[in-house]
């Protein structure tokens, strides 16, 4: 009987594992053997895509930015979630209502974000407007080193709401007993804090990071659609130069840069189970 539903529930996965090998696993194969090719002429050059992409100026300049970008933003957006669910979670009254506020900025268009952000931060936009009654001289933001805190104060704002959700989940998740015996043992807010909350949201933090890492190559939208195919330097991501060799048909480059950055997030995801599995051992 196992063996006939072990059968059973291979032929319903068959149609998904076909489509899965045909649309991803064979094309991605074949983008790594196009990374040891020539693109025109087909010639063998092994590992001369890969020198060549590593040495690229703009691939190190995006490299770089993409780097800072989510060594900034990632922990700002954790940190700022957790606070903001905390204090959500702790309410006595309307915390379905602040949760509702909290994922608007998710539901509204990206289309309308943009235009948005070009009446507020363009040269002639709000922002300049408001400042210059204040005797401040005004500046054009997307096109000078403000553009990076622009974009990292868009990607918060975006996801802001959508981590702080899944923080109260997981804080809903902890049993209210725990807290009950801590109170009774005499322990204080940041005791119960420590040595109770902390610890039952290791799971949780290591979901809503992955989750937050891989929102964070989404804000290439916002990103794209204000400043066009060549935005200023700062904010030169991985996601334009990717799409400028696109454009250009490059697929020599294309393919070497994609091997890479999938082995670096790979190495991270596994990282990041290795850390979590460890932790559960704990």
């Amino acid at each position: 009987m196992e063996k006939r539903e072990e059968k059973t529930a291979y032929l319903f996965l068959l149609p998904s594992l076909l489509g899965t090998a045909v649309f991803v696993l064979v094309p991605f194969l074949d983008v790594i053997r196009r990374s040891f090719f020539q693109a025109v002429g087909g010639r063998f050059v092994g590992l001369g895509n890969y020198k060549e992409v590593l040495q690229n100026a703009a691939f190190q300049q995006a490299f770089l930015n993409t780097g800072q970008f989510l060594m900034i933003c990632i922990p700002m957006l954790l940190v700022l979630s957790f606070a903001m669910a905390l204090w959500i979670y702790n309410l006595p009254i309307g915390k379905r209502m602040m949760e509702s506020i909290c994922l608007i900025p998710m539901a509204i268009p990206v289309a309308s974000v943009v235009v948005f952000w070009k009446l507020l931060f363009y040269e002639n936009g709000i922002l300049n407007e408001m400042t210059e009654w204040f005797g401040i001289q005004g500046r054009d933001w997307m096109n000078s080193d403000a553009a990076f805190g622009v974009l990292v104060f868009t990607y918060l704002w975006k996801n802001l709401g959508y981590d702080v959700v899944l923080w109260i989940a997981g804080l809903a998740s902890i049993p209210s007993e725990h807290y009950d015996a801590a109170k009774v043992d005499g322990a204080g807010m940041l005791q119960r804090f420590r040595n109770i909350t902390l610890p039952q949201m290791k799971s949780s933090f290591v979901m809503i990071g992955v989750l937050s890492f891989i929102n964070s190559f989404r804000v290439f939208r916002e990103a794209y659609l204000i400043a066009g195919d060549y935005p200023h330097e700062s904010i030169y991501m991985l996601q334009h130069l990717f799409n400028n060799w696109f454009v250009k048909l490059d697929i020599q480059k294309m393919s070497a840069s994609a091997v890479l950055m999938a082995s670096v997030i790979s190495f991270v995801f596994l990282w990041v189970e290795w850390w979590n599995e460890r932790e559960e051992r704990k």
